[in-house]
């Protein structure tokens, strides 16, 4: 009988259903693990599943039984795949299991900031608007996305969602592929200098690599329009929190939304916590990603490949 172990089983979030895994073998659950207790408890592990556990020599070097590793996540930045393949251990990530969330969280984030709706509902629930002379009040004035250029980084299957959700409400969409492979005959793809300034929204769909890696940073900035929005979806680490801070406050830009930030949780060091204003920046803790709907299909995607696994294990 296979050896499961579940690392991270909290990562998963509430309400979420793991016990179809206790019929593909012997399972074992933690709610969470330092990579340090990873280590201890996969020395027996033929399968193990994780979400941002690092699996690199350091974390394998004294473990000869692990033959899967299932990631519960789309990233794959934690993984050094050059020593897995040398190993012979065989990967997954669940790709595609968020792509309709992450890409709704998008538009709710940019919709937030672009239509002032923090500051609309402060000024109901004030009272204030009860003692307004007229029916609309324009202390803020919105902004239309129809007729603007929404710029995307990373056109996998989340941004391509993104643009199909964009033109749909009248924006042209451009590209910037940062693997240089992503090649689209549905949208124009422009290089990185372009999409910066040519866009009204920049939002950020690509994975944490040598090639994205901090690529949003002070000079990436200064080349925005001063009317544009950005918002990162993706990973972090792909962006300088204290470059978007300077450039927030500096005015070089009208507004940030991100759901994702270099360290996570966040560090009360982070600049970006100085601003409190929610129309220069809207920022929710990665949480795009998790809907209840996403997870169902996070488990069963995992479930599957495990599954998979099991039978091949067993010749069947």
């Amino acid at each position: 009988m296979c050896k499961i172990v579940f690392l991270e089983l909290e990562s998963l979030g509430p309400l979420v259903d793991v016990s179809g895994f206790e019929k593909l073998g012997d399972v074992r659950f933690y709610k969470s693990s330092t990579e340090e207790e990873a280590k201890e408890r996969i020395k027996d592990a033929d399968i193990v599943i994780a979400n941002k556990i690092k699996f690199n020599e350091d974390t394998l070097k004294d473990n000869s039984c692990v033959k899967l590793i299932c990631l519960t996540a789309t990233g794959t930045d934690n993984l050094d795949k050059n020593y897995l393949e040398k190993r012979g251990i065989i990967w997954h990530n669940a790709a595609g299991y968020s792509t309709v969330t992450v890409a709704q969280h998008t538009f709710a984030l940019y919709f937030y900031l672009s239509e002032k709706i923090r500051t609309f509902d402060d000024f109901v629930k004030s009272g204030r608007y009860c003692d307004y002379p007229g029916f609309t009040w324009y202390g803020r004035i919105m902004d239309e996305l129809y007729g603007k250029t929404w710029g995307i980084i990373g056109l996998g299957q989340i941004g391509k969602r993104v643009a199909q959700i964009a033109e749909a409400f009248g924006a042209k969409v451009i590209y910037y592929s940062t693997s240089g492979k992503n090649i689209s005959g549905d949208h124009k793809r422009v290089g990185f200098d372009q999409i910066l300034k040519e866009s009204d929204v920049i939002s950020v769909h690509a994975p944490l690599n040598d090639n994205t890696r901090g690529m949003m940073n002070a000079d990436a900035f200064s080349k925005m329009k001063k009317s544009a929005y950005f918002i990162n979806v993706a990973r972090g680490g792909i962006v300088n929190d204290k470059d978007l801070y300077e450039a927030l406050m500096n005015g070089e830009l009208k507004g940030a939304a991100l759901d994702v930030l270099s360290r996570e949780p966040m560090e009360k060091t982070n600049p970006l916590l100085q601003i409190k204003d929610s129309e220069k920046l809207v920022i929710t803790p990665h949480i795009g990603w998790a809907s209840a709907e996403a997870r169902d299909r996070l488990i069963k995607i995992t479930y599957g490949q495990v599954e998979e696994f099991v039978r091949m294990m067993q010749g069947k």
